[in-house]
């Protein structure tokens, strides 16, 4: 059997290059041209043949974090797929960016940072139909493989929608502390006699300590934004103060950075393939183009946006150089 013409880094590197166009036949385009050049079959069987894991991003991420420190946080994004008809892993999803239901794939994905990395270590993709789990297993899965893989986070953020009891009974086993919103209707006893609403509730602004119904004792907090909108935290941690909680949410933010990088820079959303392992591929590579991008940020601080446009720059100042197009050529029927 002949060894393949192209590997899972030409893939990688066409993607943390590419502007605009990200498939296999653009990767096929944009290869050094000689009697070897890979074909864009030959990307095109890459992605059908890679093994369905993510653990070639933990070989590579693994170097990058301290698993005795840190934080992991957890949230999911849609790709957007609004043409997609025929195309695996497409659902209708929730998006946060249309604030509506959307057609597009979902990912789940388990980020460690120290405050100011943001390293990817783990993701899931939404395909209920197939394997029959739910945004909530993938989250329990992909803690039960961090805890296998020797973390130990100072504490384990995420929001609402992954608050469930057996979530946070999962981190509590593992003996991690947690951080989270909860929705608005949550039932809490705060005073030893009923559960009620924690909407209903009197919460100062240093915290109250309550009993989270089916599970224990919480500390909550309350936070009004300016135009009057209510959020509801939560922590394991009773002696959490507000500056820790207000310090800890920044650092959730790390995540939705996360997603800007890999959309904006590393064509996640862009893959037109309909077979469903194609579209896995492609995701990992994307975050896997991502994670060279985080690297080079943290030791050159380079912004992800300056590392990308270096390389379009690049291939502007030769165009600029060569001049392929001329208006003044007589033009010839």
């Amino acid at each position: 059997m002949n060894p393949p013409k192209c590997c899972d880094l030409d893939y990688i590197h066409f993607l943390m290059a590419a502007a605009n166009v990200f498939t296999c036949t653009e990767a096929a385009r944009c290869c050094p041209e000689g009697s070897n050049s890979p074909s864009h079959d030959a990307f095109a069987r890459l992605l059908q043949r890679w093994p369905p894991d993510t653990e070639a991003l933990w070989i590579e991420s693994s170097h990058l974090v301290r698993p005795g420190e840190g934080i992991l946080i957890v949230d999911d994004t849609t790709l957007d797929k609004p043409y997609a008809k025929k195309m695996d892993l497409v659902y209708p999803q929730y998006s946060g960016k249309h604030h509506r239901v959307v057609s597009g794939i979902n990912i789940t994905t388990l980020v460690w940072t120290d405050g100011n990395f943001v390293i990817p270590v783990d993701f899931r993709i939404y395909d209920n139909y197939n394997d029959g789990k739910t945004k909530n297993d993938h989250l329990r899965d992909m803690l039960e493989t961090a805890k296998e893989r020797g973390f130990r986070p100072d504490f384990v953020l995420f929001d609402s929608w992954y608050s469930s009891l057996d979530n946070l009974k999962k981190i509590r086993g593992h003996g991690w502390h947690w951080l989270t919103r909860l929705k608005k209707n949550r039932l809490v006893n705060p005073d030893n006699t009923k559960n009620v609403q924690i909407s209903t509730i009197d919460i100062p602004s240093d915290g109250r300590n309550v009993h989270l119904k089916g599970y224990g004792f919480v500390k909550v907090f309350r936070i009004v934004s300016k135009d009057g909108d209510e959020e509801h935290w939560a922590t394991d941690l009773i002696d959490m103060e507000e500056p820790d909680r207000k310090e800890l949410a920044r650092k959730s933010w790390k995540i939705e950075e996360y997603h800007r990088g890999i959309k904006q820079f590393c064509g996640v959303e862009r893959c037109q393939a309909r077979n469903g392992q194609s579209q896995r591929t492609h995701i990992l590579f994307s975050i896997r183009a991502f994670l060279r991008f985080e690297v080079d940020r943290i030791r050159t601080s380079r912004s992800w946006f300056e590392s990308k446009q270096s390389v379009i720059r690049n291939a502007i100042r030769e165009y600029i150089k060569y001049l392929n197009y001329n208006v003044s050529a007589t033009l010839t029927a």
